[in-house]
């Protein structure tokens, strides 16, 4: 919106190309996400308390959490709120990208928005039921597949690359491509919402997976940088890097809330959304498979589920104390702060991994 106010201005005075900038326009982001924000945020906390919008804490979790029913959820919305702002203020309008991170991201928060409000309304700490929501979660995942194969520019824009391996890619049928995003988005999207189950677990990893993001969107959509690094070339790819900005600066908005002990929880109207959005972009600036490396920690906590229940089923017992991951370590004695911020640690030297693929190849 703004970009085009600038190209308009440009005419009486020269100094507004400056707007032109993605660099310029992906920091204004991130500082109008974040304080978005940041000022938003006492409002949502207070109004949330007013009509009693607070956890659910369910029985078979840590006894340490029931000190937090009642605190304020769905703050994800807070999040979202920021971003979609931010997004539509500093990017291109005009470019598809943004639109269909923005529509991925939106359909994927309103489902977590009708899971959160099943469970504060008919008091039930489960929410909607799997098949519901994977339903619709399917639906939105297969429908940004299938918009991203119709409107592929390029081959590369349906080309799986693999990390650290250098000119090597593999073409990908039209139904294994729209497979593989359909997984990554939807895979993501739960993957993020197992993890948020602590104060701030979740979001710093989503900041920092979001940041690596935003540095692959600008060299992919950059024709000189993505001949260099050896990455494919996604003509527009680069304006994600406005909505990647928004998620950082509008995610660490809210972890000034979130952090332990935290005033507000994300619910899943931010964690599916956010999975989502991390997911769609991936897919976009074809790095699947560096998202898998960066956003270890959402694997991690993911397998630990699938294993314990799968573990459970055949033999009877349990890997773990309990899953997700960051309760067994919470059922072993470590403080709540010291699993956040080991979670934490781990998501930088992912991300840095992941960051080395544009290099060594």
């Amino acid at each position: 919106m703004l970009l085009w106010l600038s190209e308009y201005l440009m005419q009486f005075y020269s100094g507004f190309n400056v707007f032109q900038y993605l660099t310029l326009r992906a920091i204004l982001s991130a500082l109008t996400a974040l304080f978005i924000a940041l000022i938003m945020g006492p409002f949502m906390i207070q109004s949330l308390s007013l009509n009693q919008i607070g956890q659910q804490i369910r029985d078979d979790g840590p006894k340490t959490h029931l000190k937090k029913a009642g605190t304020p959820t769905m703050g994800g919305a807070l999040i979202l709120a920021a971003i979609i702002a931010s997004t539509l203020l500093w990017s291109d309008l005009s470019n598809r990208f943004v639109w269909i991170t923005l529509s991925v991201t939106l359909l994927f928060g309103l489902i977590g928005w009708v899971d959160d409000y099943s469970k504060i309304v008919f008091g039930n700490s489960k929410g909607l039921s799997a098949k519901q929501k994977y339903f619709w979660q399917s639906v939105g995942g297969f429908g940004a597949a299938m918009v991203l194969l119709f409107t592929a520019q390029s081959p590369a824009e349906t080309q799986l690359i693999i990390p650290f391996v250098k000119d090597f890619v593999i073409n990908l049928s039209p139904w294994i491509f729209v497979l593989l995003a359909y997984l990554v988005i939807v895979g993501t999207s739960n993957a993020v919402n197992l993890t948020d189950g602590l104060d701030g677990l979740a979001i710093m990893p989503i900041v920092l997976v979001a940041g690596a993001l935003s540095i692959f969107a600008y060299a992919a959509g950059n024709f000189n940088f993505a001949n260099y690094l050896g990455i494919p070339y996604v003509a527009g790819a680069g304006e994600v890097l406005i909505f990647c900005a928004a998620i950082v600066g509008a995610g660490l908005g809210f972890l000034w809330f979130n952090t332990y002990p935290a005033q507000v929880f994300m619910g899943d109207v931010g964690a599916l959304a956010l999975g989502a959005a991390l997911g769609i972009i991936a897919v976009i600036v074809r790095q699947e498979l560096v998202l898998f490396i960066m956003g270890g920690v959402f694997v991690m906590e993911t397998v630990s589920v699938i294993l314990q229940v799968a573990s459970f089923k055949l033999t009877g017992r349990r890997i773990f104390r309990m899953a997700p991951l960051h309760h067994h370590f919470e059922l072993k004695g470590w403080p709540e702060p010291r699993v956040i911020v080991r979670f934490w640690i781990i998501t930088v030297v992912l991300v840095l991994i992941g960051l080395a693929s544009l290099k060594i190849r």
